[in-house]
């Protein structure tokens, strides 16, 4: 599991991981802050922005509570990019067999995306315990890794794509997800607004999910450190 040192240790802090695009690095800083101060400590910025690079460098330097990573990696370049930002890991929508190849020399983690069966065969071969699953909600949603977990149970999941506050505890309840990623905590117009007070008040309600996934009994973690 040499492209994933360390993951699992990263993912079983928090029940969510928000998943944020800024379009301005000057609100890296405060969001982070505000999602920290909600008790969710790990997060990802997405590549999809031009301020993407510099909101991991802001965050990386100036918010230790917070560990943040490096999302939307489609390309073996990017790992080194967010490495060198001081992303902390890294989450792709999926995967080539050029990207896993990089990550296997890379010192950043990966967490590759599946969206099928196959492709989660394709990652348990390179040794893989822990896959994001997207686009979840229309990949197949919760019955869709129900019924994985039998025929894989060495695989656990970050769900990822369309999920909700709502929608967030069933997810939590299965035995082969560790988290959720999610935006539903820093939506656009909060973070346009800097309604850092709102954010860390949803921020707050997320992270109480923890008890969801405690009453599954973190089996998922136990059984991956055995």
């Amino acid at each position: 599991m040499t492209a994933q040192r360390g993951l699992l240790e990263t993912l079983s802090k928090t029940p969510v991981i928000p998943v944020i695009s800024l379009n301005s690095a000057s609100d890296a800083i405060p969001l982070a802050r505000a999602l920290a101060a909600g008790g969710l400590s790990v997060i990802e910025v997405t590549l999809r922005t031009a301020a993407a690079l510099d909101s991991i460098r802001a965050i990386a330097g100036e918010v230790e509570a917070v560990e943040v990573g490096a999302g939307t990696i489609i390309e073996p370049r990017q790992l080194e990019a967010a490495m060198r930002a001081g992303a902390r890991f890294a989450v792709s929508p999926g995967y080539t067999t050029r990207l896993l190849d990089a990550a296997e020399t890379s010192e950043i983690p990966l967490l590759s995306g599946v969206s099928s069966a196959s492709e989660a065969l394709g990652l348990i071969e390179r040794n893989y315990q822990l896959a994001k699953f997207f686009p979840a909600e229309s990949a197949g949603g919760v019955d869709f890794l129900a019924s994985l977990a039998s025929p894989l149970p060495q695989l656990k999941f970050c769900p990822t794509g369309g999920i909700t506050r709502q929608s967030a505890p069933r997810y939590l309840e299965l035995t082969n997800v560790l988290c959720v990623g999610g935006s539903w905590m820093a939506p656009r117009d909060l973070v346009s607004a800097r309604d850092w007070a709102s954010i860390t008040v949803a921020s707050r309600a997320a992270a109480a999910l923890t008890s969801v996934r405690q009453r599954q009994g973190m089996s998922s973690k136990t059984a991956l450190l055995t």
